[in-house]
């Protein structure tokens, strides 16, 4: 009798896989929305300046208006439809409204980053495994949870600069018309992600970067044959970037994003006619100069101590007896002589994600230096045919497959450096979620390598790859506590802070 069922290789695990992702997503970014009925952080600004939209009154939140209007939208859906229904509400925005009103959009948006990552990741060399992951680390980090969860902005910035690089990459893909309506998206995103906020140009500034190195990989290719990158190793997407010329970059990359910027500004002008374009760009620029230095606030952190997950932020804390007091959150009440339960919603990355996607970076950068050095040192190096070939890769990437190591090592680097390095010159008060466009790249760079090491054939890279993996997820269901507000005794909550800085 023949069996019906479907070879292993055809059932369809990526997607179900990618499905599970989604589906991980949302739960932990809608699971309790209105939890604490309040504004969480910087809920105390956004939050106040969509419905103040809303109301018709403009009001100066520092920073482009497009997250705002989003933040807005969420609300006027919310309060037309049974989203915005619920028992507790609060008038801390101006208008009487359920939390999960300002706040569901976010969450939405949230729950799509770990898709746009996964989707980078497989156009990047065509691997699911590497997609998978990719979208796992991204469901599972931290720092993007909590901003998913409250009416904050930086999770729009994220997403629109990834979406243009997204369609970057898939537009290197593909030749004529398309390849135009493509980049022109790309650079619909770009502009979006400026129109959050002004360091949305991090990622526009990573499409450059990776432009460029193209154009000078090539060159080299052609004076030093077999320099740099073995031509036996394109096989993404990034090999086509020389295919960019100046007049696909300047109205694609740079018109376009520029429209979408000043467009984003008109609904706030028509509030206030007396205003204009160049006017508020000035104030943005001196409202930024007079934040203040790193003392102005008790959580600002200087860029290098990103990486390292240094100092997160606190954005929500409240210490309740539960016999005599009520706890601040829908849900039963805990029982009688829990004693003090504590309410900790922390603003920070999934700590063992961080510190292996910094030693990723690190890792990928030594394999490009050493392949520069190497080079740079072979004997008899001239502009000739003859000159000697490179040397192999290391073990770590020679594993199967090999889609351009160095191509994609250099996109990721490029990219991460476009978004964090920047912020040195940057003398106002900064906070750790200035890092969230860089991470993506960091949290890309350990999900590249740990498929790498599932697909190694020995033994210890594959063991390596799953430890990895499980680290991750075990981090993360230990930190969750501290991401979803849950309660936690004055022990637990020791617990967790595993250093004096993470108060």
């Amino acid at each position: 009798m023949t069996s019906q069922l479907k070879p292993i290789s055809r059932f369809p695990w990526f997607w179900f896989g990618m499905a599970g992702v989604f589906l991980l997503s949302v739960l932990l970014r809608f699971w309790g929305l209105g939890r604490f009925n309040t504004l969480v952080f910087d809920e105390v600004y956004f939050a106040k300046f969509a419905s103040g939209y809303l109301n018709g009154i403009p009001l100066f939140e520092g920073h482009p208006p497009l997250s705002t209007y989003l933040i807005a939208l969420g609300i006027w859906i919310a309060t037309h439809t049974p989203i915005g229904d619920g028992d507790l509400r609060n008038g801390l925005t101006g208008l009487v409204l359920s939390p999960v009103s300002y706040r569901w959009f976010n969450a939405l948006t949230g729950s799509l980053i770990p898709l746009v990552a996964a989707a980078i990741a497989y156009h990047l060399n065509n691997r699911r495994s590497f997609a998978l992951i990719a979208g796992l680390f991204a469901a599972v980090d931290g720092l993007f949870l909590v901003e998913s969860r409250y009416a904050l902005i930086n999770v729009y910035l994220v997403i629109f600069g990834l979406l243009g690089q997204l369609f970057l990459i898939m537009a290197l893909k593909i030749q004529s018309y398309r390849r135009w309506l493509r980049l022109a998206i790309a650079g619909a995103f770009f502009g979006a992600s400026v129109a959050v906020k002004w360091n949305g140009l991090g990622f526009l500034l990573g499409a450059y970067l990776t432009w460029s190195a193209a154009w000078v990989l090539q060159w080299s290719n052609q004076f030093f044959p077999k320099a740099f990158v073995p031509k036996a190793t394109y096989k993404t997407a990034l090999e086509h970037l020389t295919q960019l010329k100046l007049w696909h970059i300047l109205p694609n990359l740079a018109l376009i994003p520029f429209l979408i910027y000043y467009v984003s500004w008109i609904p706030f002008i028509r509030l206030d006619p007396s205003t204009n374009f160049w006017q508020w760009q000035s104030t943005i620029l001196e409202y930024h100069g007079r934040v203040g230095g790193m003392d102005a606030h008790p959580y600002c952190s200087p860029w290098y101590t990103w990486p390292l997950m240094i100092r997160p932020v606190a954005y929500f804390y409240k210490a309740t007896q539960t016999a005599s007091e009520p706890v601040p959150v829908m849900g039963p009440p805990l029982p009688e002589g829990t004693g003090t339960v504590i309410y900790d919603v922390h603003a920070m990355g999934n700590p063992i994600l961080w510190w292996f996607s910094t030693a990723a970076l690190i890792f990928l950068l030594g394999v490009l230096l050493y392949r520069a050095w190497k080079w740079l040192a072979a004997p008899g190096m001239k502009p000739s045919s003859t000159s000697p070939a490179p040397p192999p890769l290391p073990p770590f990437l020679r594993s199967h497959p090999s889609p351009a190591p160095y191509l994609i090592a250099l996109y990721l680097l490029l990219n991460y450096a476009a978004n964090w390095l920047p912020w040195a010159k940057v003398t106002r008060c900064v906070f750790i979620y200035h890092y969230m466009g860089a991470s993506v790249f960091g949290l890309l760079a350990i999900a590249y390598l740990s498929d790498r090491w599932l697909w190694h054939p020995q033994a210890g890279f594959r063991a390596t790859g799953i430890t990895v993996i499980f680290l991750i997820g075990l981090a993360f269901v230990f930190w969750l506590p501290l991401y979803l507000g849950l309660p936690l005794s004055v022990e637990g909550l020791e617990l967790r802070r595993w250093f004096e800085s993470w108060t």
